[in-house]
């Protein structure tokens, strides 16, 4: 697969909590200059990226992250003011203990609520596969469905372990038509990139695939 295709799937991503502007303007140029889909910021750097690059870069956020534990009045909220700053794509963590709890109706109308808030924007739905059971994942699988929101993604990145080939087979067999598959979390080599898209993942959350293709950019890009 061609540099330049896994890179229009790729989230680039820059979520350290001691990412300093300098991190971020180095990100935003990396994805100014190969096209990667989006970058994938912490909210606080939005209206500051927004005001610097404009259109040049498409912003996405994250929600709720990254334990998911907050009310969903307070997610809706940093998803409000995360559009009013210039955010495109929300990338939201689900409440991990309401679905251990098994109230999943409970986190499906909190994906609703918030897809209400985000309109034609893109909802992503963080799921935290490393912490679920089979049982638990079929159900976000359909609470991530049934809600409206356009993707249901693998990981944060910040808990036990990653996305791996067996939880997006599962999320192929469960998932609706509409909903696409975001995996992200410990990707970090170029055969994972080049998996992860093979198995159908429409993106790809990670800051390590700019470095990993930087050998076989063609000139121009």
């Amino acid at each position: 697969m061609e540099a330049r295709e896994i890179l229009k799937k790729v989230d680039h991503t820059q979520l350290k909590p001691f990412a300093t502007w300098e991190d971020i303007v180095r990100l935003c140029d990396e994805a100014v200059l190969y096209h990667t889909a989006s970058v994938c910021v912490p909210p606080s750097y939005i209206k500051r990226i927004h005001d610097k690059y404009g259109d040049k870069v498409n912003i996405c956020t994250v929600v709720g992250f990254p334990l998911g534990y907050s009310v969903t009045e307070a997610k809706t909220a940093e998803v409000v003011q995360a559009l009013k700053d210039g955010c495109s794509e929300i990338d939201m963590v689900v409440n991990i203990s309401d679905v251990k709890n098994g109230l999943y109706d409970r986190v499906e109308e909190e994906i609703r609520t918030v897809k209400k808030v985000c309109g034609a924007h893109i909802l992503k739905v963080i799921i935290e596969t490393c912490y679920l059971n089979e049982e638990e994942k079929i159900a976000m699988c359909r609470a991530v469905t049934n809600a409206g929101a356009d993707y249901i993604k693998t990981s944060t990145g910040f808990g036990d372990a990653g996305a791996v080939k067996e939880d997006i087979e599962l999320f192929k067999r469960y998932i609706g038509p509409r909903v696409k598959i975001k995996a992200a979390g410990g990707i970090s080599t170029l055969e994972d990139l080049e998996m992860f898209i093979g198995l159908g993942c429409e993106r790809i959350g990670t800051s390590r695939a700019v470095g990993l293709l930087k050998g076989e950019l063609t000139e121009g890009y």
